[in-house]
């Protein structure tokens, strides 16, 4: 059995010597304690030296793809195939190439991997002319010319050119701001009414830059930046403009600052370019679904596209509203709806009522979209050009939903009628400019003036009966008084002679007491007290 050995220096191709011993994989150790035991177990056979770090750097590199390089392919079939004896390795993918494009047969089991182990501790004494100081040195060489390759071109760190430009692009938008906006208040000393004149911030800076004090306007030529209307009425401002005198000094300034404007601005769309191009090669399919800043801004918030990748439909639909999400949990409200992806442009024009739903589909498609574009090995953007197809489709049947009515099935078409224009002729209203109250309050007073009514005549019915009564009463009192009277008559002319004048009074105020008895019976106890009040006066 021949063993491929990598090493830093070269390629090692070993023949074993005593295979029996490799069954005993607990003690195979013991064979490799010292050179002398290794010679006898394994013995070179031949050793392919690398010319340069350069060329070491391409063989570990291809090694690490599992793919053959052409120097280890050349080894190959000039050794192993004349030997005609199986081939072990330590990469179970390299064999598997092997095998395939050179039809050998590779072993790799873990006691392949105990031999590999060994022959590494005993390195120096079992490949004979490399130096332990060379081995060392090409060791080294060989890591640090690694690792830059793969920082250079790992698959890992591509986006990281994303996530500047992106972070770049952002502070020259405030940079930019805040340059014109001192701009145009330091310039708006000398010529207020420019900046009201022309808005564009870029064509400010250029017409300031190519023209400076405003004495030169009547004689400079501005059609190249602005229309002959707009030219016009900047060189009329010029000449009654209420701006102060300025120094050349103050000029010369204020021109420097309007260069480093219109060269950051150029700089800023250079960059916008490059950005655009850049997410077009790595990611493609979230540039279809969300567009180059939006994807770009979102792979920046998660460090990379494969930290992205790893994130939730719902995480990426919030991912850069991590304080309202935590605030509104805090106090127990209503979670975000939306993050970074609100700036896409299916969810910018979406009716607001609808905002939510498209940013949670555009999520769930914009994930799948991410993960092709991590861990997929095609570059087309077929599959975010479908997706977003079928977000716009359902973004219409959401629009047009409110066209639709209520039936059995929920699913039938309003019919629309033909539009008539019916024009109508309105009538002022004079009724609005009254302060009197309404109709509805005054059949409220006319109510309560019924019901007044209606209380009154029923007190004015209960005062009759009551005087009925009274009538009745004294009726009967006067009939009761007469009758006494008569009796007392009749009395008294009996006793005429016999009693005086001053006797009669009694007589009459008894009978006063008597009636006034009767009046306060009948009204309190009824008639059977007066009537027994009657005939105990009789007796």
């Amino acid at each position: 059995m021949l063993v491929l050995f990598e090493t830093s220096v070269g390629y090692a191709i070993f023949k074993v010597l005593n295979e029996k011993k490799l069954q005993e994989v607990d003690s195979l150790w013991k064979e490799f304690e010292t050179p002398e035991k290794a010679n006898k177990i394994v013995k070179l056979k031949h050793f392919e030296k690398f010319q340069d770090t350069a060329e070491a750097l391409a063989a570990f590199t291809a090694l690490m793809e599992g793919k053959i390089n052409k120097q280890l392919k050349k080894v190959l079939k000039k050794i192993v195939k004349e030997a005609h004896e199986p081939l072990a390795v330590a990469d179970a993918k390299l064999g598997g190439v092997i095998k395939e494009k050179l039809n050998l047969s590779c072993i790799h089991s873990p006691v392949v991997n105990e031999l590999m182990r060994g022959i590494r501790s005993q390195m120096d004494g079992l490949i004979p002319g490399v130096e332990p100081r060379e081995m060392a040195a090409m060791c080294l060489g060989l890591a640090h010319s690694l690792s830059r390759y793969r920082l250079k071109f790992s698959a890992d760190k591509v986006d990281t050119m994303i996530v500047q430009a992106i972070s770049l692009l952002d502070d020259l938008d405030k940079e930019l701001n805040n340059y014109i906006m001192r701009c145009r208040e330091w310039y708006g000393w000398h010529f207020p009414e420019l900046g009201k004149i022309i808005s564009d911030n870029l064509t400010y800076c250029k017409c300031l830059q190519k023209v400076g004090d405003r004495k030169n306007y009547a004689s400079a030529k501005l059609s190249e930046l602005l229309p002959e209307e707009v030219e016009a009425e900047v060189k009329a401002a010029a000449e009654i403009s209420m701006g102060t005198e300025v120094s050349e000094e103050d000029i010369c300034n204020i021109l420097h600052l309007c260069t480093q404007v219109i060269e950051i601005s150029e700089y800023r769309t250079q960059l916008y370019e490059y950005l655009q191009n850049r997410m077009m090669a790595i990611a493609p399919n979230v540039t279809v679904m969300v567009g180059e800043l939006v994807g770009a801004r979102l792979i920046a918030h998660a460090g990379s596209l494969l930290n992205l990748a790893k994130h939730a439909a719902s995480t990426v639909q919030i991912l850069g509203a991590e304080k309202a999400l935590f605030r509104a949990l805090k106090s127990r409200r209503d979670t975000p709806k939306y993050g970074l992806i609100y700036h896409a442009s299916l969810v910018g024009q979406t009716s607001p009522k609808h905002k939510g739903k498209i940013s949670r589909m555009l999520a769930a498609k914009t994930v799948l979209a991410i993960r092709y574009d991590a861990f997929g090995e095609d570059s087309s953007s077929a599959m975010g050009v479908e997706n977003r197809a079928k977000l716009e489709a359902r973004l219409r049947t959401l629009e047009d939903r409110g066209i639709r009515k209520i039936s059995g099935t929920g699913k039938a078409l309003a019919k629309t009628e033909k539009y008539e224009h019916k024009s109508e002729v309105k009538t002022y209203d004079p009724s609005g400019d009254s302060t009197l109250p309404t109709c509805s309050k005054k059949r409220k007073i006319e109510q309560v003036d019924k019901e007044d009514e209606i209380t009154e005549k029923k007190a004015k019915k209960a005062k009759i009966k009551v005087k009925v009564e009274e009538e009745e009463e004294e009726k009967v009192a006067e009939e009761e008084e007469t009758s006494v009277k008569k009796k007392k008559k009749k009395g008294k002319k009996k006793h005429i002679k016999e009693e005086p004048l001053s006797e009669e009074e009694p007589c009459t105020s008894t009978a006063i007491a008597v009636c006034l008895f009767l009046i306060i019976g009948f009204h309190l106890e009824g008639p059977v007290l007066c009537i027994s009040i009657y005939f105990l006066y009789q007796k």
